[in-house]
């Protein structure tokens, strides 16, 4: 019998006249999945309950895990949160861009409860990605949107990603082409004076705490979920990965680094910064290459390796 459920998803370009119709989309209640610098995004009016219950059903989300609103600029994140000083420095170094800044949450902010989790806070973000700027602009409020794909699996760097995860059970796609970053943006929350760092992400921690001028303390694994991505078990490929392998056994896919080529490399030269951008779509490669497990040569646990590391052992966790 022919299979017609990803067919049932269309893929259309990031033209201004396609990303109009997935604007109309939103207005009306419905999701989209749109690229971002980061990884793509399941988009949803974040003020509508009925919209982003959509998003958690495609997902399989549990209701627990709050969603980060993308906002278009600092003028639209202000509908949603107050800024104290340090929260300031940090959206002014890093805005638009990588950054999802917690925040308490505004007494009328435009949001709904399903979006925050029924936590006091709310996560923002202004992104960098112009077709995600256009469709916030064009909604005229802020988009929630976590990453295109089932909860806890893969994030997808592509369009064909997310039409491997959610085919039929998102209209559109808008196919932006590869994301630059491939890695889910750096996640800090902001209260008063105290700064914690939530998530490991496409910004380094040395670069946060250069910009905010202060230490910024790093949320211990297994605290209580206040941020997207804090789940033990994240990022996860359906094979089992093993991690630190300077060799594989011929079952396994192995994923080199460095000197460590492995089937397909991260990096040969070593470089973090392409190792960040190419791990998920280096993790989906693995995935369906035929091989009963992965293999992951070691990673520097220095500037974005930390981010990476921690991803790859969300991954490895049964």
């Amino acid at each position: 019998m022919h299979d017609t459920t990803a067919e049932m998803t269309r893929l259309v370009s990031t033209t201004v006249h396609d990303l109009a119709e997935v604007v109309r989309l939103l207005a009306a209640g419905g999701i989209a999945a749109i690229p971002t610098e980061t990884v793509y995004g399941l988009a949803a009016d974040a003020a509508n309950a009925e919209a982003v219950a959509k998003i958690y059903a495609a997902k399989g989300r549990p209701g627990f895990n709050p969603l980060i609103v993308h906002v278009a600029d600092r003028a639209m994140a202000e509908r949603y949160a107050p800024f104290c000083p340090l929260a300031e420095r940090l959206a002014a170094s890093f805005w638009p861009g990588p950054l999802t800044l917690v925040l308490p949450l505004a007494p009328e902010a435009p949001v709904c409860a399903l979006v925050t989790a029924g936590l006091p806070t709310i996560a923002l973000r202004v992104p960098a990605h112009p077709a995600m700027q256009a469709v916030v602009r064009g909604l005229g409020r802020g988009v929630a949107a976590p990453s295109a794909n089932t909860s806890g699996r893969l994030s997808p760097t592509t369009a064909a990603h997310v039409l491997e995860s959610l085919g039929g059970k998102v209209p559109i796609i808008v196919d932006g082409g590869r994301c630059a970053a491939g890695l889910e943006s750096s996640i800090v929350a902001v209260d008063g004076d105290d700064l914690v760092l939530l998530r490991h992400g496409a910004i380094p921690l040395e670069a946060l705490e250069s910009a905010a001028g202060k230490p910024i303390a790093v949320a211990e694994e297994g605290a209580g979920i206040s941020a997207p991505g804090m789940m033990l078990r994240h990022y996860a490929p359906k094979l089992p990965v093993r991690l630190f392998a300077q060799t594989a056994n011929p079952q396994e896919f192995h994923i080199g680094f460095g000197t460590i080529l492995g089937d397909r490399s991260l990096s040969r030269h070593g470089n973090l910064e392409e190792a960040a951008a190419g791990l998920f779509e280096t993790l989906h490669a693995a995935e369906t290459s035929g091989k009963a497990g992965i293999a992951v040569a070691p990673i520097p646990e220095t500037g974005l390796g930390i981010a990476i590391n921690d991803r790859l052992r969300r991954a490895a966790r049964g």
